[in-house]
């Protein structure tokens, strides 16, 4: 193995590149700067390393053989790779994490986090974005377990841990909603908690990784039927699976359409106050990536989008 990477420089397969475009030796020692026997040496060198033939000795002109040519293709996309590495390196230097991860709680507009990360990456920048779906306590527990940079849809303030940091996100309110033919859509408001046990709810996973994690929404001895996201939740509230609270913003176009029925429960309009949250040591600086991504979430409308923006298909 040390053998193949001593040969496989990037002068090597320069070399061999050449040999290919001038179609001789001779003509590709001339523009190497090499007598042709130095070049023929540097070629044959390779070949033992490989064990194999890159150029078909039958032939006047360097002509290479299927092994030369896959060497060629394949040297060709090292030299990029090594390029781009190369230049991510640099950058990387000037403060841009290598990789940034977002825990990104399900009520959270994907439409929204999708056109963020448009802009993130029309600058450019070396830092590789990760995106973690989470529910509930499992978007803050992604955060403080090390699993992410940056959450955002938290419902429980990291006030406990030290090296982190949060700021509200904003209210995010959710109405009780059913398909047009499930049975409680006709039925008289406001619904009690007797007429919502007798029907399945629809809930999502807390994603926490430990624990027990929590249950919103929820009466005791109803049936659930557990999804791991809020599109999910949607989808199977749309299709009339069951009813439960679904954020106004997502149910709203349904409604509009008379896909969805609002129905006012008993208990209080849920609204629930959604922060983010980011880790940061107490010494040094947060890396230009996670100052980018903070700087939008200061913008009052990205924050209002976050939490109102409807994902488009």
């Amino acid at each position: 193995m040390s053998n193949f990477r001593n040969a496989l420089t990037p002068e090597a397969l320069h070399m061999i590149a050449t040999v290919h475009r001038t179609g001789s030796m001779a003509a590709a020692a001339r523009e190497l700067g090499v007598v042709p026997s130095t070049l023929t040496y540097r070629v044959r060198q390779v070949e033992d390393a490989l064990d194999v033939l890159l150029f078909d000795r039958s032939s006047r002109q360097a002509q290479l053989t299927e092994a030369g040519k896959e060497l060629l293709r394949e040297g060709k996309r090292l030299l990029a790779e090594l390029d781009a590495v190369a230049n991510r390196v640099k950058r990387v230097a000037t403060g841009w994490e290598p990789q940034l991860t977002l825990a990104v709680d399900s009520v959270i507009s994907r439409t929204t986090v999708m056109e963020l990360c448009e802009a993130f990456f029309a600058l450019n920048p070396p830092t590789r974005i990760k995106i973690r779906e989470e529910a509930l306590s499992g978007t803050l527990d992604a955060l403080t377990s090390g699993q992410a940079d940056l959450a955002i849809g938290v419902t429980i303030e990291p006030t406990t841990h030290s090296g982190f940091h949060s700021k509200l996100l904003g209210p995010i309110n959710f109405v009780y909603a059913v398909a047009p033919h499930h049975p409680l859509a006709n039925a008289a408001e406001p619904l009690s908690d007797s007429q919502l046990r007798a029907h399945r709810a629809v809930a999502v996973a807390d994603s926490v990784q430990l624990g027990d994690g929590l249950t919103v929404g929820l009466i005791g001895g109803q049936d659930v039927f557990t999804v791991p996201g809020m599109p999910a939740k949607l989808e199977a509230q749309l299709r009339g699976l069951g009813g439960g609270f679904l954020p106004e913003y997502l149910a709203l176009p349904h409604v509009l359409v008379g896909q969805l029925v609002v129905k006012q429960v008993q208990h209080p309009t849920r609204v629930s106050k959604m922060s983010y949250a980011w880790r940061q040591d107490v010494v040094t600086r947060p890396g230009r990536a996670l100052q980018w991504w903070l700087a939008q979430l200061e913008k009052p409308a990205t924050r209002k989008a976050l939490l109102e923006r409807p994902h488009v298909p």
